[in-house]
């Protein structure tokens, strides 16, 4: 690797020699633009605005414009004069928790190399900065931009993550957002299950980036004269908002949890929630219930009715027999009726 700045981390009276070396790199296939009746390659010209003549590359300068709307023309030696073009030093202002920046703002990544014949100063920054579980935040210039960074420990070796300044962040003001669905507890809880079974330790060697691979595969195919893929006929976008999609958002979960061998235990889904109306079904599953329970008790009355015919063949002898017990004392009280006037003449 090449360096691509030298100079010094300063923090208080310490001063760090390093070399810093882009961390990262690109392997992405890179298209160009040619003329698709033969393939030849398209090249840009650089020309002039007023009269078309083509200006050769070490005839082009840089030119800012001012504020009276003057275009000034500015050399390497004129931005090389920049104070802060010729200061070689990564200033440390502070160290802050690692758990306050967020991994939105970092940017570009730089291994920092010791630049001294005694990596002294540099190890004793290293073991720092993990002992205290902080990151350094910095500031440089670099590429004619004055860089806001955080200083870190990456394997071993103090890597300068450039930071975005917050101007470059863009608010999260999303209308998707305005208005808040609601989700059950029972939903959180599946997903959270979920989550746990598909919790692991971050490989990413295990990972490719299938793009290229099959970008890759393709050229070959068409360079020899073959098709290399073929394209699947996809299903037309529905107008809808997607609510069919999550209409059924627990049971989806739960078969994702039980798909990864997860318990996707059910036992809270009768739980109070006002807006999914579970308390309804707890009720309705309780009255099929207690209906259940009662069924049995009307075969076991069933079952006795006849013992009731029984007792209801024997019921006219008795009828016949107050009947008989009714004549005899209503004969009774007529004959002594019969008798009492008789008393009352004599």
């Amino acid at each position: 690797m090449r360096s691509i700045w030298k100079g010094e981390v300063s923090f208080g009276l310490v001063n760090v020699p390093v070399k810093v070396y882009s961390a990262t790199e690109d392997h992405d296939l890179h298209a160009r633009q040619v003329d698709k009746k033969d393939g030849v390659r398209i090249r840009y010209k650089k020309v002039r605005d007023d009269n078309g003549e083509e200006v050769e590359f070490s005839d082009i300068a840089k030119a800012y414009e001012s504020e009276d709307g003057e275009m000034v023309i500015l050399t390497k030696e004129d931005l090389a004069s920049l104070p802060v073009e010729q200061s070689h030093e990564i200033e440390v202002t502070e160290f802050v928790p690692a758990d306050q920046v967020d991994p939105v703002a970092f940017d570009s990544a730089y291994f920092l190399e010791p630049a001294s014949r005694s990596n002294r100063a540099y190890v004793l920054m290293r073991e720092a900065l993990e002992s205290t579980d902080r990151l350094a935040i910095c500031t440089f210039t670099l590429r004619n931009r004055t860089r806001l960074c955080a200083l870190r420990v990456y394997k071993d070796v103090l890597m300068l993550q450039t930071l975005l300044w917050p101007d470059e962040i863009r608010p999260a003001i999303l209308e998707g957002l305005d208005k808040e669905a609601k989700v059950r507890p029972q939903e959180v809880k599946m997903a959270a299950s979920l989550i746990e079974t598909m919790a692991t330790d971050f490989e990413p060697e295990k990972y490719e980036d299938d793009y290229q691979l099959q970008l890759k595969e393709l050229i070959e195919a068409k360079a020899a004269g073959g098709e290399a893929f073929t394209v699947e006929e996809r299903e037309e976008a529905s107008d809808d908002d997607g609510d069919d999609e999550v209409a059924d958002l627990l049971a989806a979960l739960r078969a994702s949890v039980k798909d990864r061998g997860g318990d996707a235990d059910d036992s809270d889904d009768e739980d109070d929630d006002e807006d999914s109306g579970s308390g309804k079904k707890s009720s309705a599953k309780k009255r099929s219930s207690s209906s259940a329970r009662k069924t049995p008790a009307k075969k076991t009355a069933a079952k006795k009715a006849p013992a009731k015919k029984a007792a209801a063949k024997k019921e006219p002898a008795k009828k016949s027999a107050a009947r008989k017990s009714t004549a005899k004392k209503s004969t009774a009280k007529k004959s002594t009726a019969r008798k009492t006037p008789a008393k009352k003449s004599a």
